[in-house]
């Protein structure tokens, strides 16, 4: 009954002789509006904008991850050593698996003094202890890395959420404000309220239009980012394992040299 009411005092309003004196485009029912109605118009084209700044630099940005991240996927599975591949992932900052990697090495490196030269007979046994700070590492990096992607997308959810009820608000005041002109006038047809109305239901309009992109933006980039988190999750766990049976084996070969070395220091003495 509502929407009929309204939709009948829209097409009265459009065709009535008030509506055409005061102009007969959207623009001009903006222009005509009252003050607090215009305000409430700049604040979600104001909202609007930034939202579409956000969606496409979101949009680039996750565009790039996926192609740095596919392009160091290959130098990972070609790669001769960990110093090696770590040097070719330094010119693609923007990837997340690249990312992960190097803050693995240089915590590995941190702790261990480089995988490739150390002296790992001590933790041949328990190779957990250097694999833990790595994790470690490699759990604050991913979640900067979420950070880095979820920064600003907030604004998306909060323009979704509110927009919509700030275009009401501005459509409810309109709507007073007509009602107020109904009372200085002494008359209630038509012609009188319409202008007014169908100028105040721009607001509404304007909401949906801001929050509508918002939203499926939102959702939108909300799913990549997740899939960009699982990515990063099993890309740590292969890491970790990998990093793991090297530590191992070089424990081994350690062990080994050193029991050769005291069997030959044996046979000579």
């Amino acid at each position: 009954m509502l929407i009929q009411l309204v939709s009948g005092l829209v097409y009265a309003a459009t065709d009535s002789p008030a509506y055409q004196r005061t102009g007969d485009s959207v623009v001009d029912m903006i222009f005509n509006a009252g003050p607090m109605v215009k305000f409430i118009l700049l604040v979600l084209l104001g909202l609007s904008i930034a939202c579409w700044c956000v969606i496409l630099l979101k949009y680039r940005l996750v565009r790039r991850a996926n192609k740095q991240s596919e392009r160091f996927f290959e130098l990972f599975r070609n790669r001769k050593n960990y110093a090696a591949l770590y040097r070719d992932s330094e010119p693609l900052e923007d990837s997340h698996l690249a990312q992960i990697y190097r803050v693995g090495y240089a915590e590995l490196n941190r702790v261990g003094k480089s995988l490739e030269t150390k002296n790992l007979v001590e933790l041949s046994t328990n190779p957990e202890i250097l694999i833990e700070n790595v994790e470690r590492a490699i759990q604050g990096g991913m979640t900067a890395e979420r950070q880095r992607f979820e920064r600003f997308l907030p604004l998306l959810a909060t323009t979704g959420s509110t927009a919509p009820f700030i275009g009401l608000f501005g459509t409810v005041w309109g709507i007073m404000t007509s009602f107020q002109e109904i009372g200085l006038k002494g008359a209630a047809n038509l012609a009188v309220v319409a202008p007014g109305i169908s100028e105040a239901l721009v607001a509404t309009a304007i909401g949906l239009a801001a929050a509508i992109p918002a939203v499926v933006g939102y959702n939108h980039f909300a799913t990549r980012i997740q899939n960009i988190e699982n990515e990063m999750s099993h890309f740590s766990a292969d890491l970790l394992n990998m990093l793991k049976r090297d530590l191992m084996r070089k424990g081994r070969q350690e062990e080994s040299y050193s029991a050769s070395s005291e069997q030959r220091l044996a046979v000579q003495d």
